[in-house]
Formats: structure tokens, sequence, C-alpha cells
């Protein structure tokens, strides 16, 4: 298998690895074969890291740029950024908890948004095509 030359107190040692499992090995040292045990430090399995981050501080007013409900009332807000694909329902419609009120494509999908609560339809802030961001408003329910 392999060779290696030692010198051990100016004496020289051919040794030929011949075998090696598990923890014993078969060598020739200078022509004569022993048959050795191999005792390996045990190696602890290496710890995964922990990333440590800061908590993040926001500045008054950042991540709000939600429009807000001029009219007062409930605020129906887009759940994920994505373009409205289809609006079904229209200023003076009353709706009913669990109502479709519109359809938001995002990543190829569409998403029907519900109604959260009964009401009529006070303002509509989105037209077909639109593209919103999460958290904008939509429509607004009184």
């Amino acid at each position: 298998m392999k060779k290696f030359e030692f010198t051990i107190n100016g004496n020289k040692y051919s040794v030929d690895i011949k075998e090696f499992e598990d923890e014993q090995a078969t060598i020739q040292v200078n022509g004569t074969e022993y048959l050795v045990e191999i005792h390996q430090e045990k190696k602890k399995p290496a710890k995964t890291p922990k990333l440590v981050r800061e908590s993040v501080v926001r500045q008054p007013g950042e991540g709000n740029i939600t429009k807000k409900a001029s009219t007062g009332g409930f605020p129906v807000e887009a759940p994920l950024p994505g373009s409205i694909f289809k609006l079904k329902v229209k200023v003076g419609d009353t709706v009913v908890k669990g109502d479709s009120l519109l359809i938001l494509e995002a990543m190829k999908m569409e998403n029907d948004v519900l109604a959260d609560q009964a009401g009529v339809i006070k303002e509509i802030k989105v037209k077909e095509g639109d593209a919103v961001l999460q958290n904008d408003l939509l429509l607004v329910i009184g």
C-alpha cells in the first residue's frame, strides 16, 4: 500500500503498510511482518456555529408604506406582493365574511382575497392590472 522511511535514534527503518482495517494494520518493517493495533485520538464532532444577530430597530415610519383609508371603515390589505388580476366587487356591494373580493396574482398563482368581515364596499383603491406591495390598501369595507 504505502512505503515510509523512518530514522529512530540514528537507525533507518523501511516500513510498508500492507493492510489497514478498522484499528489494526499489517505492516512490514525491514522485511519482518507485524500486526499492530492503531490507537487514534477520538475526534469530537464539529459544533455548528450559532449565528447571533442584533435585533433590528426600525426608525419611525419605516416599513409602513400602506395607504390609509380616507373614509374610515375596515381596510383590506394585500397579503403579499403581486398584481390585481380581477376585481369581484364594486363600490356599494354588500359582502359577508368569507366572500371573495378580488384575485391577486402573485408568484404565478391566483390568490383569492376574502372579506374578513361583513359590510358594504366603501372604497376600491386599486384597479385590474395594478401592482401592489404587501400591506398596500386594496379596498375599504364599511
